[in-house]
């Protein structure tokens, strides 16, 4: 019989071909490119985190300063709503003062009920200066809020109006 015995020098093991070298390079190559590949990635999630960040804090910086602007802005209109209700009130006041000066022409001239109508004018452009004088601006706001909710029809006129003779006063 032949002997069969297993012999340490005897080496079973196939000699590396080139393709087996080929697969083994090919295979670490793939797995460089994965852990390059990893490792951009962790560097991207990094820079648009910064990124993110840098966005965000513009985005809170412009809201600030946004909110600074709008606040000036509401301020400067409360100023000039207020200083218009103001000259608007004395322009009332002149207009009712000229009036009832007049009144008494008016009863020479066309009769002592004209006159009468005259100073009753003055008095009520008078009257109507001095409440909304005593107005606040929040008051005079609800007020047409208001009007607006009762008569919107007549509003929707009334804003129609005033728009046609200021478009009339800027048009020259």
């Amino acid at each position: 019989m032949a002997d069969t015995t297993f012999t340490p020098n005897d080496d079973l093991t196939q000699e590396p071909t080139a393709k087996d070298a080929a697969k083994g390079h090919f295979a670490k190559a793939v797995e460089e490119a994965k852990a390059g590949a990893q490792a951009l990635g962790k560097e991207a999630q990094e820079r648009a985190g910064e990124v993110r960040e840098k966005l965000n804090q513009q985005k809170d910086e412009f809201a600030t300063k946004g909110r600074e602007k709008s606040g000036e802005a509401k301020d400067m209109a409360y100023d000039y709503a207020t200083q218009g209700k103001a000259k608007a009130t004395e322009g009332m006041h002149k207009f009712g003062k000229l009036v009832e000066d007049n009144a008494a022409m008016i009863d020479e001239k066309l009769g002592v009920q004209y006159g009468n109508y005259a100073r009753s004018a003055a008095a009520t452009i008078n009257d109507t200066a001095s409440k909304l004088d005593d107005k606040s601006l929040e008051d005079m706001g609800e007020d047409v809020r208001q009007f607006v909710r009762e008569k919107p029809a007549l509003a929707v006129g009334i804003a129609a109006g005033v728009g046609f003779m200021l478009a009339r006063l800027f048009r020259r």
